[in-house]
């Protein structure tokens, strides 16, 4: 008998937090004290190094669709979509649709700048867009995982343990940055007046999982006057 050859290994994936989905949907807060926590897994993520206005840059600018951020907390695209968070002078996170993966960037070893995916939206496509220009593309979609926090309480609940002012004032709609969450290392993105997203590292989700689910247990029940 012929052996099978699995060829879809998407099928074997498992999320860093897909353990925790139910708890999170059971301890979701309705009314006016809302709070909703939910894992967006398997986005994908490449990590650019490219000096704006080079040759390099409007090389990835023009294979990705999209600018790159000027500035801290600045972010290109849209969240239901692709977008480019800036992380640094010369540092960047695409982050887009589930769908693109290392199984498309080809075997470990590949030089991408070779690979010959047509997606420009792969780190495969944006490293060939480079050619020889200095600069780097890596597919970063393991690394981090998304947590999605939502609802009229999710800013207090951010609040407990982020030492950014997140007032709408000092952290408007379309702002990210990387700061600490607890002790955790996160990239913190405000993607509406009422939706955040947090992007722990994989190894660290769970335990940001569970500092947000605590956090948010008090708003389960009536405001103290």
């Amino acid at each position: 008998m012929a052996e099978q050859l699995l060829t879809d290994t998407t099928t074997l994936r498992r999320s860093p937090l897909a353990h925790l989905a139910q708890q999170m949907h059971e301890q979701t807060v309705m009314g006016e004290r809302g709070v909703a926590l939910r894992e967006i897994p398997f986005l994908t993520m490449v990590g650019l190094r490219v000096m704006p206005g080079t040759p390099a840059a409007e090389a990835v600018t023009a294979t990705a669709g999209l600018p790159l951020p000027v500035g801290h907390g600045q972010v290109t695209g849209a969240p239901d979509g692709t977008a480019i968070l800036w992380l640094g002078p010369d540092e960047f996170l695409l982050v887009g649709p589930e769908g693109v993966g290392p199984a498309e960037v080809g075997p470990t070893g590949t030089d991408l700048r070779k690979a010959g995916t047509d997606d420009a939206g792969t780190a495969a496509g944006l490293a060939r867009a480079l050619g020889t220009e200095p600069g780097q593309a890596v597919d970063l979609s393991a690394n981090r995982t998304t947590l999605e926090l939502s609802g009229p309480s999710a800013r207090a609940v951010l609040e407990k343990s982020c030492h950014l002012d997140l007032h709408p004032r000092a952290f408007a709609v379309g702002t990210a940055v990387a700061t600490t969450l607890g002790p955790v290392q996160v990239l913190l993105w405000r993607t509406s007046e009422l939706t955040w997203r947090i992007m722990p590292r994989a190894s660290f989700a769970e335990y940001t999982a569970r500092w947000l689910l605590d956090a948010m247990t008090e708003f389960a029940s009536p405001e103290v006057p």
